[in-house]
């Protein structure tokens, strides 16, 4: 696992989505800036945890293929129907 290329592409991730910049929220009495909340993805030396969820070891293929999505530039596509437009 290249953990360089992981942190580097996580890193043009969060700057894709807009990181550090806060959006429009309409609310019913008219609107107000939000930061989106961020997702944390926590590596050890043996697995991952990604946001709440629980650990997972380097070798499950759910965590493999989270993995390759960062490494080959893309969000994970496990969270594409829960964040469409990238975390």
């Amino acid at each position: 696992i290249d953990f360089d290329l992981i942190f580097e592409n996580v890193k043009d991730l969060n700057s894709l989505v807009g990181e550090g910049i806060s959006q429009i929220e309409h609310t019913a009495r008219g609107a107000r800036l939000r930061r989106p909340e961020p997702l944390p993805l926590t590596l050890y030396q043996d697995g991952i945890i990604l946001g709440n969820g629980a650990f997972r070891p380097y070798q499950h293929p759910a965590t493999q293929q989270c993995l390759q999505d960062i490494m080959d530039g893309y969000f994970p596509s496990e969270l594409q129907p829960r964040y469409p437009d990238g975390v």
